[in-house]
């Protein structure tokens, strides 16, 4: 059953009219020509009203002239102004009601300072005024002086046009803003899932190519005296292998299709982890409390080590990992005895910017290089958050004090 939504209040549909582009909504022409409409029926009104000062045939052309104009105010601001401005000053000159025509001007007026900038709004604002001012006065002193008193109507249309413009403009600059920052994080998350892929398929498939390439070495080196024993071995692995990144692949799409705070892998599964590389493995946290980003972090840093070390150090190579937490900190070492990534030809991949960057964001560091004595060797030095303060030690309570005895009279004297 669909959902039915109360429709939007007035003061909704005013706000929505004020925040957006009006050359931007479906009927923009139409809309203007509602509005004009509107404007010219309150201009006959005013008009007519005036029994002393009612317009002539011409006087009422005039006015119709300068309200029908209003329907391209929009596209064309200044034109438009300028052209009601000619149509209304000579309305005034017939002698016409003269407060008639002033719905007319202050739209007009009004489109031109939120179309336009403030100084070409202040600049047009001075020389209508001044040009209605000097066109009245032809008709005596009191006639100017009523223009100088309907021009506060005017001015007021200005300012208002100059703060609806910069609203709208700030109302732009934000959904502006708002949409960078969501492109952003959309840039994140993809860095985020291609991180997490890598790391997973990257370190499998490398342990699956390695034990391949023994088994076709068994199977080539001697085929008369073939060892059915290894060659099982290795495809034992190799199914292994293929099950657990299965499994780690299932559960980093868990993650991505649920939320950000899903399941992680943490220092836990290190053993697991170095025991399928066939690694040495020493873990000393001394108790301190890893947060899960920290352990998820260490865990991937030490799987794409492990990638790199199978990958580059050699089959005869030792890899070593160790785990400590020191000063606040948690430091992961792996290292190899091998000839390290840096000696072969092979292609460089995204595994050292990856480490970089799960680093960084949980505020760490990561140093690569080859060792002095051969090999290479990656250090990562991780952030641990301080522990939480000791209780304080109770205070010692003092024994209750015993009242002293009255005194007898006697002793008194």
């Amino acid at each position: 059953m669909a959902e039915v939504t109360d429709p939007p209040s007035a003061a909704a549909r005013v706000l929505r009219v004020l925040h957006q582009d009006p050359l931007a909504t479906a009927h923009p022409t139409r809309n203007d020509a509602v509005i004009a409409a509107g404007v010219a029926l309150l201009c006959g009104v005013v008009a007519y009203a005036d029994t002393a000062m009612r317009p002539d045939a011409l006087g009422w052309t005039l006015l119709a002239c300068s309200t029908l104009l209003l329907v391209w105010r929009r596209r064309h601001p200044l034109g438009v102004m300028s052209a009601a401005v000619a149509c209304i000053a000579a309305y005034q000159l017939l002698d016409n009601a003269h407060a008639a025509p002033v719905p007319a001007a202050i739209l007009a007026l009004y489109t031109v300072a939120a179309t336009g900038t403030v100084r070409r709004t202040v600049v047009v604002g001075v020389c209508v005024v001044g040009f209605a001012v000097t066109a009245m006065s032809s008709n005596g002193v009191h006639r100017a002086l009523d223009v100088l008193r309907t021009s506060g109507w005017l001015v007021a249309a200005l300012v208002l046009g100059v703060a609806v413009r910069n609203y709208r403009k700030y109302l732009a600059e934000e959904s502006a803003r708002v949409g960078q920052a969501n492109d952003r994080k959309i840039a994140e998350e993809r860095l985020r899932i291609a991180r997490d892929l890598h790391d997973l398929l990257a370190h499998s498939i490398t342990l699956i190519g390695v034990r391949t390439s023994v088994a076709a070495h068994v199977l080539t080196v001697d085929p008369d005296r073939l060892d059915r024993a290894a060659i099982a071995e290795a495809l034992d692995s190799i199914a292994d292998t293929c099950r657990e990144a299965r499994a780690e692949l299932r559960t980093t799409l868990t993650v991505l299709r649920a939320d950000e705070h899903g399941p992680l892998p943490d220092l836990a599964g290190l053993p697991d982890l170095v025991r399928t590389a066939e690694a040495e493995l020493t873990v000393d946290t001394d108790g301190a409390h890893v947060p899960p980003a920290v352990g998820a972090a260490a865990y991937r840093i030490v799987q794409e080590s492990l990638t790199n070390a199978v990958r580059h150090a050699g089959p005869a190579a030792t890899v070593r990992v160790r785990v400590a937490a020191a000063d606040g900190a948690l430091r992961l070492t792996v290292s190899d005895d091998g000839r390290g990534p840096g000696a072969g030809s092979a292609t460089p991949g995204f595994g050292i910017v990856g480490m970089g960057e799960r680093a960084r964001s949980v505020g760490g560091t990561v140093r690569t290089g080859p060792r002095s004595g051969g090999g290479f060797e990656v250090t990562a030095t991780l952030p641990l958050p301080p522990p939480p303060p000791s209780p304080r030690a109770p205070l010692p309570t003092l024994p209750p004090l015993t009242p002293l005895p009255p005194r007898s009279p006697e002793a008194s004297t």
